[in-house]
């Protein structure tokens, strides 16, 4: 159970907020969310996958696009400071029923999401 600060976090309303658009599948207030330097990272190497809005845009764009039955479903969440730890059960995407688990790590700057992290499960 979340406490009620953690729940009412700035950082956990911006993530949730963001979660919410990525569900409606809203790309212009998804991104509205995320600072123009944003980066994606993979946790195993520290891989940069995409920094900065329009590379973020360029992958969520045409993901959105192929994936009309897209929905994330919150397992776990974690918020501590400026950071919220999703566990996210992740279905249609590109039309699929596969569904993925994914770890994210949201860092929230000045009111947007700076960099997400990226956890996967090893093959």
């Amino acid at each position: 159970m979340l406490n009620s600060q953690a729940q009412n976090s700035k950082a956990e309303r911006i993530v949730q907020s963001n979660l919410d658009a990525y569900n409606a599948h809203d790309i212009d207030a998804f991104m509205s969310f995320f600072s123009e330097d944003v980066h994606l990272v993979n946790f195993d190497d520290q891989q940069v996958t995409a920094e900065g809005i329009e590379a973020v845009r360029a992958i969520y764009e045409p993901y959105f696009e192929a994936s009309p039955e897209l929905h994330s479903k919150i397992l776990t969440r974690i918020v501590f400071d400026n950071k919220v730890i999703d566990h996210e059960y992740i279905t249609g995407r590109y039309g699929n029923n596969d569904a993925l688990e994914l770890v994210l790590i949201y860092e929230v700057m000045h009111n947007k999401i700076s960099q997400i992290t990226v956890l996967r499960e090893e093959e």
